[in-house]
């Protein structure tokens, strides 16, 4: 049996299962400040967006330019910011309040900054289902495959650009991948 030591996590789900529903797995996604492979590229495009927004505004204002540009630049500015720093401290918040269950029929992830969403996915029906194992045994399972996903901006939804559902950052991902791969069975 896998399921996780965190009561927490298991209360948490508890809500969620129906009535003849037990969990077999429960977890939650690796907590703090992580970076993801889309920084690499992400992070040099937000430094520059901030430096051209720190230019145009120290511009409009030093150049004494009407007040509509230096107004202008804020909405910019905010965006910046976000994409910046802020993105983060959204990721770290979302994977907090996000959890994870596996039961004989199902995939349970709960998850929310400002709302809480719960999505519940069928276990024998799953299309697609991938590992991403790093070499501490920790790792990432998609369900799915992503649909014209160019990069990742967390807090951001891209219209047409559809992320495959996934349990993120989980500790011995490839034991909770068997157990799936044992359920389909």
């Amino acid at each position: 049996m896998l399921i996780s030591n965190n009561f927490d996590v298991q209360n948490d789900l508890q809500r969620e299962l129906l009535s003849d529903e037990k969990l077999l797995w429960s977890g939650k996604p690796k907590s703090g400040f992580l970076f993801r492979r889309s920084d690499i590229l992400f992070i040099p495009f937000s430094i520059i967006w901030c430096g051209f927004v720190i230019f145009w505004e120290s511009m409009a204002i030093s150049n004494r330019a009407p007040f509509f540009f230096a107004l202008w630049g804020i909405p910019f500015f905010c965006v910046g910011l976000y994409i910046t720093v802020g993105r983060f401290f959204y990721d770290k918040k979302n994977r907090n309040n996000t959890v994870y269950g596996i039961t004989a029929n199902r995939i349970i992830i709960k998850s929310g900054v400002f709302k809480t969403t719960t999505e519940s996915f069928n276990i024998k029906t799953l299309p697609d289902t991938s590992i991403d194992e790093k070499s501490d045994g920790s790792g990432t399972i998609k369900l799915g495959q992503d649909r014209q996903f160019l990069f990742e901006v967390n807090g951001l939804d891209q219209r047409n650009q559809r992320k495959a559902p996934a349990l993120e950052f989980i500790q011995d991902v490839r034991s909770v991948y068997n157990l799936i791969l044992q359920q389909q069975n």
